[in-house]
């Protein structure tokens, strides 16, 4: 009876995974060769640094309305999430972003609460006198389709029609340039990310019927990558070998497959698996981003920030492109980003908070726990590194509390901004993603050539592994359907 039970478990996992390999090789073949792509070519954003080098310098001549009153001509309640002073073009705006996504456009000049932006403004904004410049209007496209870009729709397109093919994206809400995009991004992208993460656009502009095909899928192709290394251990004979003398029973294709499947297996089923937990299935794990009511407890209820237009322009300094208001324990800070760096400063001209301001603020926003451990970072660790694009600025400060999430917040001490949160989820799926599916391990840390050859060598086993499968799946296929004899 056992006997028969284990040869019919046999029998069908190597149905299964024959099956379910001719469903997914093909996006095993496109997940490996797209991930390649993604190590050097990422999804286009438009980067801090990046939107700070379009910034003009504050025309501080310009400007006559304090923030206290641009924030009540913003209409926007409570204490704004973003609230900040840059130029528009020619002239000086204040943006304000409140807690519920609101968001408000305040002439520096007069106070006045600035609507639309139309498609001739658009393109002044972004492309200015530069001749062949054309706008078109956007509501959603393959580069701005996920949700964060909500908000801000609709879009004036602008092709600068330069060398590069850049195009910017100008919100019609803000007039704010909210991304660029070049030709070799876009090309590249289409063959990186969009397939990787199959990013099609009327697909992704459903995000929750998005995250369930993918997680269907890779949930498939786990099962699969994870029955034929099952497979290829069972059939692998290294003492008692084969009648040939070998130590795999196919020939042909299907040997290539399995001795591929044997060196490489390992990792292409954590490749896969790890991609699967990508997808946060069952919501295992918390955002890394702080949530909405810890970022408000964090902001507390400041008063007025109680600055005048004049006295602004001697705390930031003349060559600042954006002056950013952050309420940060109950008090108002100033930070000024100018191209050589940024410095904060509080209302009434002081040093910017310091880290015993910053952890008491934070303190306040986790109630049900209390702060255990502060520490300042002044190197990357397992839980605080580089990857791709984000380079994670030094120093850090790392406050560690003891509730019932364990949560770790990771500070800037620049200017008091959260930039990550952690609970033991999410240190968790550091482990179970970062580290198998971006090879974020500390040992490769700072070692990007060493990381990229790793890399570099695990897909290429991996697609010895899908490219065979492809070919004898299709094959199976011919043979068993439009091969048939009728």
């Amino acid at each position: 009876m056992g006997i028969g039970v284990g040869k019919a478990a046999r029998r069908w996992l190597l149905l299964f995974h024959r099956w379910a390999g001719i469903a997914t090789a093909l996006f095993f073949t496109l997940w490996i060769g797209s991930g390649l792509v993604m190590l050097y070519v990422p999804f286009p954003a438009l980067t801090p640094p990046e939107r700070l080098a379009r910034l003009a310098p504050i025309a501080w001549d310009q400007v006559g309305v304090s923030p206290d009153a641009a924030r009540a001509a913003g209409g926007v309640a409570g204490v704004p999430a973003a609230f900040g002073l840059e130029m528009r073009g020619d002239a000086p705006v204040y943006r304000i972003i409140g807690r519920d996504g609101a968001r408000a456009t305040v002439s520096g000049r007069n106070g006045a609460r600035l609507g639309p932006v139309g498609a001739e403004a658009a393109l002044r904004l972004a492309a200015g006198d530069r001749p062949g410049a054309r706008v078109e209007p956007v509501e959603r496209d393959q580069w701005t389709v996920t949700a964060r870009y909500d908000p801000l729709r609709p879009f004036h397109k602008v092709a600068l029609c330069d060398p590069a093919g850049t195009e910017l994206y100008v919100s019609q809400v803000t007039g704010e340039i909210a991304l660029d995009t070049t030709r070799f991004e876009r090309a590249w992208n289409w063959l990186g990310s969009v397939p990787h993460w199959i990013y099609l656009t009327p697909l992704r502009a459903r995000a929750e019927l998005w995250r369930t095909v993918l997680l269907w899928l890779s949930g498939l192709a786990a099962l699969g990558a994870l029955s034929g290394l099952a497979i290829g251990i069972w059939r692998l004979r290294l003492r008692r070998r084969y009648a040939t003398g070998a130590v795999t029973p196919y020939r042909g294709l299907a040997r290539w497959h399995h001795l591929f499947g044997l060196v490489g297996g390992l990792g292409l089923g954590t490749f896969i698996v790890s991609g699967w937990i990508s997808m946060n299935p069952n919501r295992w794990f918390a955002s890394s981003s702080p949530p909405a009511g810890l970022r408000a407890a964090y902001a507390g209820t400041p008063g007025a920030i109680g600055l005048d237009a004049a006295r602004l322009r001697d705390l930031a300094g003349a060559d600042t492109r954006s002056l950013r208001f952050t309420a940060i324990g109950g008090r108002w800070w100033l930070t000024a980003e100018a191209p050589d760096g940024l410095r904060t400063v509080a209302s009434d001209g002081s040093p910017g908070p310091d880290a015993a301001i910053l952890a008491a603020a934070a303190a306040g926003a986790i109630p049900e726990g209390h702060l255990r451990a502060a520490a300042l970072l002044g190197a990357h660790d397992a839980y605080w590194y580089p990857h791709g694009t984000d380079p994670r600025p030094l120093p850090v400060l790392r406050l560690r509390f003891d509730d019932p999430a364990a949560t770790w917040l990771h500070i800037d001490p620049r200017d008091g901004a959260i930039l990550q949160r952690l609970d033991r989820s999410g240190r968790l799926n550091r482990w179970l993603f970062d580290a198998p599916h971006r090879l974020d391990l500390p040992v490769l840390t700072g070692r990007p050539a060493l990381r990229d050859a790793v890399q570099w060598v695990l897909n290429l086993l991996a697609a010895g592994i899908a490219v065979t499968g492809l070919v004898a799946g299709w094959r199976r296929l011919g043979r068993n359907f439009w091969l048939r004899p009728r």
